[in-house]
């Protein structure tokens, strides 16, 4: 373990979205600096994410200065969409949390509904000190998350993906093989880790900033949808449902929250306090 650093880092702005990989990021109690702070909703008020509409895959979002974002995708000129005023909420369901939000604008909203061929609003979570608290089953009192899943950061390790990969090429879909990271979504991916060895840590150090491994992460059909095209298969939930369930939850990843804030850069040591 003398050698983990961290690899990659991974920032979505709007959830579901293509996001970017820069070389160092700002960590906030409830995540990285800007990531899934926007988010896709459909007319009932219930996020929309890949598992509903596997194209999301191909849209980008950019983070610009001040929070605002650049939209891209397929068949679509791109829009920069400036960070909202706060004159009005709606009520975001992610998950069955009622959430406020604000909305983007109508040129936001058309570019949305436009690619997707669904009507759907764009919003913005202004204050994510207060918005939504983490589950509160695995949380400490006062935790916050922004739009991610259910933690505020995701870890994944290159040790643990090899192996997967490997058993991928054993298993009865070995042309779906290897799967590169970006199905797995992560904001910190680490090297120089044995496979598996999250399954065992507690609290971790990437460089300056200290973490909470919260739980594991349960994987849903987004891992199966290829990022680069939308197209659905069977891995990786075939193989992590024969060698990583644990409950009734397949398993690769680690939800995390920040005990400290920071900065993390890529290089970065790993460090396993607990």
């Amino acid at each position: 373990m003398g050698n983990a650093e961290l690899h990659s880092i991974h920032v979505h702005p709007v959830k579901a979205f293509r996001g970017q990989s820069p070389r160092q990021a700002v960590v906030e109690p409830w995540g990285l600096a800007g990531d899934r702070r926007w988010v896709l909703i459909d007319a009932g008020g219930k996020v929309v994410t890949q598992r509903q509409q596997p194209p999301l895959a191909q849209a980008a979002a950019e983070l610009l200065p001040g929070g605002g974002i650049r939209l891209s995708a397929p068949g679509r000129a791109p829009l920069t969409v400036p960070v909202p005023e706060v004159t009005d909420t709606t009520t975001v369901d992610i998950f069955g949390t009622k959430v406020r939000a604000v909305l983007a604008g109508d040129e936001a909203h058309d570019w949305c509904g436009g690619y997707l061929g669904e009507d759907v609003r764009l919003l913005h979570m202004d204050d994510p000190d207060t918005s939504r608290a983490v589950d509160p089953e695995f949380a400490l009192p006062g935790e916050t998350v922004s739009f991610a899943d259910g933690f505020p950061l995701l870890i994944t390790t290159l040790a643990s993906l090899d192996a997967l990969n490997s058993l991928i090429a054993q298993g009865d879909h070995p042309q779906e093989g290897p799967l590169p990271m970006n199905r797995f979504r992560p904001n910190v991916v680490v090297s120089g880790t044995a496979a598996w060895a999250e399954d065992g840590w507690s609290r971790i150090a990437i460089g300056e900033v200290s973490f909470r491994v919260a739980k594991m992460c349960g994987r849903c059909v987004v891992t199966t949808t290829d990022q680069e095209t939308s197209e659905r298969g069977k891995e990786p939930l075939r193989t992590l449902g024969r060698h990583r369930r644990f409950g009734n939850q397949l398993i690769f990843g680690q939800n995390l929250v920040p005990e400290t804030p920071g900065t993390i850069s890529v290089g970065d040591p790993l460090k396993i306090l607990e």
